[in-house]
């Protein structure tokens, strides 16, 4: 299977475009969609987090792209802190690390609300265009704040990670009614298209699978949750993030695969447009997550839904004295049709002894 599609010099950075195309070609005609992702986000000064200004907002009108839970309530980060600080006790520890923390956004709200509870309050993002806007954002914090660029000798504390792990690159596979190919793009005259070649790597679980079914897999992700188990010596680990457990990820009916292109605060599905200009990612098998920590040494505490997570947090409860335009944000947070079912939670542990307050009500641990 074959895909086109050309590029448009007004609508997307020149240089990134030549970057993409000299890996491209150093790489012999053909790159994996993984790397084509990776190049396309992170490159350094060009990708999409390494040099867009505006990407987080709750409408189009500021510029952003799209909305995070912090972004669109502070009563997120306020009822995630309750979960943070159980975590704290348990470990021992006063100490916190946020992976990804774009605007900032969520870090002001734990640190807000957890106060004296937290000495040390680190940031591992890898983008230094997002980190200044960090920097900026929470300089009132003064030294609690800490910024890295590489993972600490050991970590004992909580771990935060909000739409972290869909924004990591995933390999794209195809089936083309025989076996399982690995997609990646390769220059076509002045732009770049779609080409498939034979899978290295495992394929897909199931054998229902449809000649043009595609979907991802998610070897980076892994890879990052094997090492987060080897830096924790002690602690929990929070992740909060779109996705489904294997049976519904991998399911026949979702042929077309999870990625998606985000910009203005619209949907797309063509990560080979305007790149550099909008976001790709892609919905998390949380199966595969939590069995690779539990593979590396971890527990697996506990999965539920976003709405019944903050609601076991007492977000109803904060909401008692909320303004009503307080009360609508925070609604969508937790309603099944916006981002209250959408997204999950899993809670990963390290050397504790913890019953976690978010999951003690519709833990869904039995579905991964």
């Amino acid at each position: 299977m074959r895909g086109m599609r050309e590029t448009k010099p007004d609508s997307v950075s020149a240089a990134l475009v030549a970057h993409v195309r000299e890996a491209i070609v150093r790489a012999g005609g053909w790159i994996p969609f993984d790397v084509f992702m990776d190049l396309v986000l992170y490159a350094p000064g060009l990708g999409y987090y390494a040099s867009k200004d505006r990407l987080f907002g709750a409408m189009p009108q500021s510029g952003s792209d799209f909305v995070t839970a912090p972004e669109l309530s502070a009563h997120f980060g306020r009822s995630l802190a309750v979960q943070v600080a159980e975590g704290l006790d348990a470990a021992g520890s006063r100490e916190v690390w946020e992976f990804g923390a774009g605007s900032g956004a969520l870090a002001e709200q734990l640190l807000e609300t957890l106060g004296d509870r937290v000495d040390r309050y680190t940031i591992i993002d890898v983008s230094s265009a997002l980190r200044a806007r960090q920097q900026e954002r929470l300089a009132r914090f003064g030294s609690k704040l800490h910024w890295a660029d590489r993972w600490p000798d050991a970590m004992r504390g909580v771990v935060v990670g909000n739409e972290v792990l869909d924004a990591m690159p995933a390999r794209l596979v195809a089936f083309d009614g025989v076996a399982w190919r690995e997609r990646g793009v390769r220059i076509v005259g002045d732009g770049w298209g779609f080409e498939d070649r034979a899978l290295l790597g495992d394929a897909p679980p199931g054998d229902e699978w449809g000649a043009g079914a595609v979907t991802e897999r998610h070897d980076r992700a892994l890879g990052f949750i094997r090492s987060l188990a080897a830096h924790l010596e002690v602690g929990l680990a929070l992740f909060v993030d779109y996705g489904f457990p294997e049976a519904e990820y991998y399911h026949p009916q979702r042929a077309g695969g999870t990625l998606m292109c985000h910009r203005a605060h619209r949907s797309d599905g063509d990560p080979l447009t305007d790149v550099g200009d909008k976001d790709i990612t892609v919905h998390v098998d949380f199966s595969g997550i939590a069995l690779t920590a539990q593979d590396a040494g971890m527990d697996v505490l506990g999965y539920t839904s976003q709405g019944r997570f903050l609601l076991n947090c007492g977000l109803l409860d904060r909401l008692v004295d909320a303004s009503l335009p307080e009360r609508t944000a925070a609604q969508r947070l937790v309603n099944e049709h916006e981002m209250g079912e959408l997204f999950k939670v899993l809670a990963l542990g390290r050397q504790l002894t913890l019953d976690p307050v978010g999951f003690r009500v519709g833990d869904r641990m039995h579905r991964l």
